[in-house]
């Protein structure tokens, strides 16, 4: 039996009515198997969750894209070496077992 790799995607504000538990009081995931890599813009459509509504990604853990510049200047750890050479968020490579957490553009001063 083959196992695919998963990225494991937590969603969080208004983005958890595209998850499996879509309530505020749960952890709102989607797992997306993928072989070997796939681009963040890929992973999100491949999901269903459109990428033009996602404003912060954390990716492991890092802030992989903020809604303000003033994220590094308040200590959050950054997940710059990730980002392709164009800068491109959306062109990012996602590897099987990485952790995705997403939050909307409604919450975008919550988070940073």
């Amino acid at each position: 039996m083959d196992i695919q790799p998963m990225i494991r995607i937590h969603l969080y504000g208004d983005l958890r009515r595209y998850g499996d538990q879509p309530r505020a009081n749960r952890d709102t995931t989607v797992t997306l198997e993928v072989a070997g890599e796939t681009t963040l813009t890929r992973a999100l459509t491949g999901a269903g969750i459109p990428p033009q509504e996602v404003a912060q990604i954390f990716l492991n853990g890092k802030l992989l894209k903020a809604g303000s510049s003033m994220a590094p200047w308040l200590g959050f750890q950054t997940a710059v070496e990730r980002l392709p050479a164009s800068g491109e968020h959306g062109e990012t490579i996602i590897h099987g077992g990485d952790r995705l957490g997403l939050f909307p553009r409604r919450m975008a001063m919550l988070v940073v």
